[in-house]
């Protein structure tokens, strides 16, 4: 400290902490963003029974005859399914649309997908036409894909550097959150009974209605608005708006330097990028962190809790109340990764959070193939689902979404979104497919594949990712440059392609 008045460490402190609009503008740009994939991942599990008697009936009244049992599989699949489809669609377009309109705009225009899937879900029921329900979900996914592209991309722009990883959790913490709901919202006492689930499938109009309201008061990304559109005055304005007009200066530096990296590229298609060996390990990156999220066995755990939590001998009625739980365990874990991330970094907690759920499989593996030998063993396979939910939203679940802001500069960032968007989804309509299978055949051995599969990526991660934490996008372009054999000039721009192989 400098001086007795406790000067040096007032400004210390003041830098960590954000700016009340910065928090608004984040809440603003998620409530409407990844709450609705969350959201629209959980609600579908409570009116699974009612929905497909609706759908029985309906076909009863046209034809005079009931399903068969594998037409009405087929039907329920395909409105579970289709919000990945949509979810596909939605991330490959999602970064295009960035570009063209913004990404502010992006998210607001991405709320009409959300109130016509509402719409026609709700009217899916009293109109008698189950049909809806394909197209709704389908809106909702597009909407979810959009979301998850976008408002990362939004989150990871308008934070100042000391503040990147913690407000770029807001992603994660309102997916948890956005799950948590949903549980919550479909439980029988509320709006999972049986006669309501077509206002439960309508509620998604709530969260983009009041995105709609909320978020136009705040600006434009910044770096949108000097880098891609060159509007110096809007961008100082944003600027000074969400940072304070005291904490904009350092900021400004950055996104002149980058802005000067980028002077006279336009913003990158995702086959350029695919193509730009200066964006090699960034890009093979992204597609094992994006893939892996889906496919490191969290999925598996929620698809064994019930079994597990039944041989614990809670009832089956209280087992959604249980479920929420693990819900709620999750969201814990997202708030302490966002209050962690900027002190301990991104490697440390994903490299972490992949070993630890390493070592939940090896115990799961065990625990599953024991549940007979004593009875307090289905308490410590309890124990462990929630110890790997803790561990993959302290990881995983958390630092994803950031790793894929910072591994780009300004004119790769939205085609870096749209092909780690994709991988995502198709990882998880892959899943989904490809998951009953794994289960039927290795049963509890299952877990084994995943232990495979998260050991891998925390070595990946170990040996080739470097750590993020407060740096400048343009200073982690060089740490990767120095990898993929790129030589850069005094502009930060490529000079001489060196022959190292890959």
């Amino acid at each position: 400290m400098d001086s007795p008045d406790g000067t040096e460490v007032s400004t210390e402190l003041k830098t960590k902490v954000p700016n009340k609009t910065l928090v608004l503008a984040v809440c603003a740009a998620c409530i409407g963003g990844t709450f609705q994939y969350g959201y629209n991942v959980s609600i579908i599990n409570a009116p699974t029974k009612p929905i497909q008697s609706f759908m029985n009936e309906t076909w009863f009244q046209r034809y005079n005859t009931y399903m068969s049992e594998e037409l009405l599989t087929l039907f329920w699949s395909s409105i579970v399914s289709i919000f990945t489809l949509g979810g596909f669609i939605g991330a490959s377009i999602g970064g295009a649309l960035a570009i063209r309109v913004g990404r502010k705009g992006s998210l607001l225009v991405n709320n009409v997908f959300a109130l016509l899937a509402s719409l026609l879900m709700g009217l899916s029921y009293p109109t008698g036409v189950f049909e809806l329900l394909i197209i709704g979900r389908f809106l909702i996914g597009l909407n979810a894909g959009i979301g998850i592209c976008v408002q990362p991309l939004y989150l990871g722009e308008i934070a100042p550097r000391s503040l990147r990883g913690v407000m770029a959790m807001g992603t994660s913490v309102f997916i948890t959150g956005g799950i948590l709901m949903g549980q919550v919202i479909g439980l029988k006492e509320l709006l999972g009974g049986e006669e309501y689930w077509p206002i439960l499938l309508s509620t998604s109009c709530i969260p983009a209605v009041l995105q709609l309201l909320i978020l136009p008061w705040f600006p434009e990304s910044p770096r949108y608005l000097l880098i891609d559109k060159g509007d110096d005055l809007e961008c100082k304005k944003a600027l000074k708006k969400l940072h304070g007009p005291d904490d904009c200066h350092a900021e400004r530096e950055d996104m002149e330097k980058e802005r000067v990296t980028a002077l006279g590229t336009k913003a990158k298609k995702p086959w350029e990028v695919v193509m730009d060996r200066s964006l090699r390990w960034q890009l093979i990156s992204v597609i094992i962190l994006n893939s892996a999220q889906q496919l490191n066995g969290i999925n598996a755990i929620y698809f064994y809790a019930n079994y597990i939590f039944t041989r614990a001998g809670i009832p089956e009625p209280r087992i959604p109340y249980v479920t929420i739980g693990t819900g709620a365990c999750e969201c814990l874990t997202a708030l302490t990764c966002g209050i962690l991330i900027e002190s301990l970094g991104r490697r440390v907690l994903i490299i972490g959070g992949y070993s630890l759920m390493t070592l939940w499989c090896v115990c799961l593996t065990l625990t599953l193939s024991f549940q007979d030998a004593s009875p307090w063993v289905p308490y410590l396979s309890m124990v462990c689902v929630f110890c790997f939910i803790l561990s993959f939203g302290l990881g995983p679940g958390g630092v994803t979404n950031i790793l894929t802001t910072e591994l780009f500069t300004q004119t790769a960032r939205p085609a870096g979104y749209i092909i780690g968007g994709s991988v995502n989804w198709l990882s998880f309509f892959l899943i989904g497919m490809i998951f009953p299978f794994i289960v039927n055949g290795l049963q509890q051995y299952c877990f084994l594949v995943f232990l495979v599969i998260c050991s891998l990526v925390a070595l990946y991660i170990f040996f080739i990712v470097p750590e993020t934490k407060n740096k400048t996008f343009l200073e982690i372009q060089q740490e990767f440059q120095a990898r993929n054999g790129i030589k850069l000039d005094e502009n930060n721009k490529p000079e001489v392609l060196l022959s190292t192989p890959l």
